[in-house]
């Protein structure tokens, strides 16, 4: 009795251990994965306050908790409220005054605005561009940088942009990093592009303004640059430095750091082949630290300033399979950081700055992770069709048999120069898409940053060449391989991803069983005629269509335009469109869809009438996975 007791306990035990341990990540558990964000440290340095954030999918609504954690490790403990815990770096230094963003009415767009005997209409009215941006029409309101009173709860503040039609933070990704205190509690600093309409869309020209509140005079700062400049920092010794990128209206510029210095402006990183994400000072003022691509990751660096002394090059302080995807403060030999990689969200870590070795502070996700199984991760080196080497990531199903055959899928990457790093999304998730028995081949093309400017540069005006041979040639690597099946492969992407994959369904010579294109661009001449910021594809195009002299245009809506070639058009695809999505509007979904079906080609509309350039809503991103997976099981798994 007792030996058929212990028998079948013992095959319980490992019943429950193999159900166990053979999780994968499925699209609940991605969705309310806790995402986790920084506060900043107590000010004394020695605790870091973090949120984390979660959707509840019942809900469709977002939760939010705080915590704390030591520096150096330590017990993550709950907190109510920040209470005095951390400072609040829009007081002044002083204390006696305070500086906020307002949204301020500065014209007359809507229909009650011109016409006060119509409350009702709703009509916008226009007579120049920057009409909408991002997931917004514009209704005359801009976000203008107040003063007021720290203690005077009457003071109803300065606006320092007081009648101005510019907006300080930056729309659409600006924050608070955007208008920052100078040391001696008189002058304000803040970032706008000083451009509306026409000429805003078409320019990259932010600068950095000073206000001084006792002459109340605005100065420019960095009037002699065209180009992007932002993210003003100032170091404990009071030296000022900044992000800039030199060239007006080209938003994917070498980002270099700027040091204002008694000898005059210092570039630090002019003679680095790589550009940089975003840098904090040290503690002491004598250097500075920061992120960037580097070989398919994101990590962090450090720089000395030139006090007296020649420039030097940056040397990197941390390394491996992961991206070092946000530096949040130094706290003495550390600094603390965001850190993230293929198979985890990101978390927060103190990183050692001479040895580089690091610890996990924020625990957020560990217990879901801890329950799931991870995919194994190939950093390959693949030959392109003009003999450079080329990182491509391969990602594998979890418990990968190199014995069997595998549907594959080729994952383009948006941007088009956003790096190619060890990134997790929320939506494109390649754990996710490992866990549902594909393996996922994402190359760093040309145009993306981390291999030097330029090959970040070539993409440009080159849009259907070099970097759609480098998607080919990873896939086709790959394919060689006995474990990738070439009956079952896929081609995936958004934004450029989208465009290329638009681009590849007439180019790809029957490689591909199935396509997903997601807010991708179809046709360059509605997309140049209705996207809403043009500096981008002014610089990326080469210019406008009706430019009949512009050889690099015209080669542009010519050759590489997907309407072009829709006739080649005969494999399934899906298309995915967000209704709010300004960047690449509606009309580019609408005319693929229709290209499609006219010519009976198995296809379907996904349309999101709420959501932007992405899908942020928790209920959404749930129907956005499961009709994913659904079309590749359809399209690409089952083919066989």
């Amino acid at each position: 009795m007792n030996k058929i007791f212990f028998f079948l306990l013992c095959i319980s035990i490992i019943s429950t251990s193999v159900i166990s341990q053979s999780k994968v990540m499925t699209p609940e558990q991605l969705i309310e994965l806790n995402r986790v964000s920084a506060v900043g440290l107590s000010e004394d340095g020695k605790q870091v306050i973090y949120r984390t954030s979660a959707f509840d999918l019942k809900t469709n609504e977002r939760t939010s908790d705080l915590y704390t954690v030591p520096v150096n490790g330590g017990s993550v403990k709950p907190l109510s409220d920040l209470g005095s815990l951390v400072k609040d770096n829009k007081i002044s230094p002083d204390g006696k005054w305070k500086i906020s963003a307002k949204e301020v009415k500065i014209q007359k767009i809507s229909g009650i605005d011109h016409y006060e005997d119509v409350p009702q209409s709703n009509v916008y009215i226009y007579d120049d561009l920057n009409y909408r941006h991002w997931d917004t029409w514009e209704d005359g309101s801009y976000s203008h940088v107040f003063v007021q009173s720290a203690t005077d709860t009457t003071d109803q503040g300065i606006d320092l942009m007081e009648g101005t039609p510019y907006d300080c933070p930056q729309k659409p990704f600006g924050g608070d990093d955007d208008y920052i205190w100078g040391p001696d509690s008189k002058n304000i600093l803040y970032v706008t592009k000083k451009l509306a309409g026409t000429e805003y869309t078409v320019s990259t020209n932010t600068d950095i303004y000073q206000y001084n509140l006792e002459t109340k005079r605005t100065t420019n700062l960095t009037e002699n640059n065209e180009g992007y400049d932002t993210h003003p920092a100032f170091s404990s010794t009071g030296t000022l430095a900044w992000l800039q990128m030199k060239r007006d209206g080209y938003e994917s510029d070498k980002n270099d750091i700027i040091v204002r210095l008694p000898q005059g402006d210092v570039n630090l990183t002019e003679d680095w082949d790589g550009t940089v994400y975003g840098f904090i000072w040290s503690e002491d003022g004598s250097k500075l630290y920061f992120n960037a691509p580097v070989g398919g990751t994101v990590h962090a660096f450090e720089i000395d300033v030139p006090l007296g002394t020649p420039k030097s090059s940056p040397r990197q302080i941390s390394d491996g399979q992961f991206d070092v995807n946000g530096i949040i403060a130094q706290s003495g030999d550390k600094l603390v950081v965001y850190r993230r990689d293929m198979n985890h969200a990101t978390e927060i870590y103190n990183l050692n700055i001479s040895s580089g070795k690091m610890l996990q502070l924020s625990t957020a996700n560990d217990a879901i992770y801890s329950d799931i199984k991870m995919s194994k991760i190939d950093k390959r080196i693949v030959k392109t069709t003009d003999g450079k080497d080329m990182v491509t990531w391969v990602i594998y199903p979890p418990d990968f048999d190199p014995s069997k055959k595998y549907p594959t899928l080729l994952y383009c990457q948006g941007g088009p120069q956003g790096a190619l790093s060890q990134f997790y999304s929320f939506r494109w998730n390649f754990q996710l898409m490992a866990a549902n028995g594909y393996i996922i081949v994402a190359p760093n093309r040309r145009g993306m940053p981390g291999y030097g400017v330029e090959w970040n540069e070539q993409i440009s005006k080159d849009y259907g060449g070099q970097n759609m041979r480098d998607y080919l040639s990873a896939i086709d690597d790959v394919a060689k391989e006995s474990y990738v099946d070439t009956d079952r492969l896929g081609c995936i992407g958004a934004s450029y991803g989208g465009y290329s994959v638009f681009y590849l369904a007439s180019k790809h010579e029957g490689r591909f069983k199935s396509f997903i294109s997601h807010d991708g661009i179809f046709n360059w001449r509605s997309m140049y005629g209705t996207t809403e910021e043009l500096f981008f594809v002014n610089w990326d195009l080469g210019g406008a269509y009706w430019d009949k002299d512009n050889a690099a245009a015209q080669k542009t809506y010519a050759e590489f335009n997907p309407i072009n070639f829709v006739d080649k058009w005969d494999t399934p695809i899906l298309i995915i469109q967000g209704g709010k999505d300004f960047r690449v509007p509606i009309g580019q979904a609408l005319e693929a869809f229709q290209a499609a079906q006219l010519q009976g080609i198995k296809s379907r509309l996904l349309y999101f009438p709420e959501e932007n350039h992405w899908v942020l809503t928790a209920q959404n991103s749930l129907v956005w996975q499961r009709e994913f997976y659904g079309w590749l099981e359809e399209t690409v798994k089952n083919t066989n």
